[in-house]
């Protein structure tokens, strides 16, 4: 804090009132201050007036989630949250909302808390802005999705094994025209899980057909329309493959009120609460979120401790849960209208 007073040529009072925001001050001088605090990288350390432990650490670390209300992040924060009680550490989260700039706030915020290391579901399209924390000595694991230039430990899902296998269920009973709801195109689990999908049609002789399509649903409301549009072609899909539980949400509610859910199949990626609950019965790829949050936990708190190497990749299997709409048949001809004009569909 003094370097940054001198560089900004104010006292060490004044900088402390423009970092701890105590006061208001003109704007000239908490413009010099900020700006000196960023040319010399200042970090205010919230825990510096605290006492720390003999060995150094807070006991405490930050995990960065696109929504921590979505049920797999609760699942896979619970997992990461069960490994850390064991050895005393708390875990705090917060959500970027598929917000890069939101990402890193959060992870500043921890870092400024001193936590002993993090867990991120990255968002965007480069993480290297993370070299700063590496530097620092700060474990980073990533869940969900692997980082972007930068290089660090993570665990996934088998995201395109498990849409693959949704694909082959499907054809194996007789379905042809198959549609995709898909999330966010530059989200890379949405991006394997696409990539699953066109994969898995070509080793059965299909190709992709781009109208049954339909990317960016992210959330519930957007993939009930995106149903209501795709049930209303000439030619519709006799089964879908939804790749995200919020979109499946909104599949499942287009389709019963439609009153289609027995005609229509459904295999949706990731288990929802209740899935067993509907009438048919939600098949689903089911993701273990609970065993990536202990994985991500154990990585982490192994490095914490001190153990080097490369990083790694964690790859967590999928599982298919049969309940009912998966192996619902064509029964309908391919070439038959499957369903009248949705609400609000001309």
């Amino acid at each position: 804090m003094k370097e940054v007073a001198r560089l900004a040529g104010v006292s060490l009072s004044t900088v402390s009132t423009v970092i701890n925001g105590q006061r208001q001050v003109s704007p000239e001088l908490a413009g010099r201050v900020r700006e000196a605090a960023r040319l010399l990288h200042y970090r205010r350390d919230l825990t510096a007036s605290n006492l720390r432990r003999a060995d150094r650490l807070s006991a405490s670390i930050g995990l960065v989630l696109p929504d921590v209300s979505n049920p797999f992040f609760s699942a896979v924060h619970r997992g990461i949250e069960e490994v850390a009680r064991q050895r005393g550490v708390f875990s705090f989260a917060g959500s970027s909302d598929e917000d890069p700039t939101r990402e890193q706030h959060l992870i500043e915020a921890f870092s400024a808390r001193s936590v002993d290391g993090l867990v991120i579901a990255p968002t965007g399209d480069d993480q290297s802005y993370l070299a700063r924390e590496r530097e620092e000595g700060i474990p980073i694991v990533f869940v969900d999705r692997a980082p972007r230039q930068f290089d660090a430990d993570s665990v996934v899902s088998d995201n395109a094994g498990g849409i693959a296998s949704a694909v082959g269920q499907l054809l194996a009973i007789g379905h042809r025209r198959i549609g995709y709801l898909g999330d966010l195109e530059d989200i890379p689990t949405a991006a394997e899980r696409r990539a699953g999908y066109r994969d898995a049609l070509g080793e059965h002789g299909l190709v992709e057909d781009l109208q049954l399509v339909r990317m960016n649903l992210h959330n519930s409301t957007r993939a009930q329309h995106a149903v209501f549009d795709l049930v209303s072609m000439p030619n519709p899909p006799t089964a879908l493959i939804s790749a995200q539980n919020l979109i499946t949400v909104g599949t499942v509610h287009a389709l019963r009120t439609l009153g289609l859910q027995h005609r229509i199949a459904v295999i949706g990626f990731d288990d929802l609460l209740l899935a067993d609950a509907t009438e048919p019965g939600l098949t689903v790829v089911a993701q273990d979120a609970l065993a990536i949050g202990h994985s991500a936990a154990e990585i982490l708190f192994a490095r914490i401790d001190g153990e080097s190497g490369p990083p790694r990749r964690v790859v967590v299997p999928t599982s298919v849960i049969r309940r009912g709409t998966g192996e619902i048949g064509p029964r309908a001809s391919e070439s038959e209208r499957v369903g009248g004009d949705p609400p609000g569909v001309a």
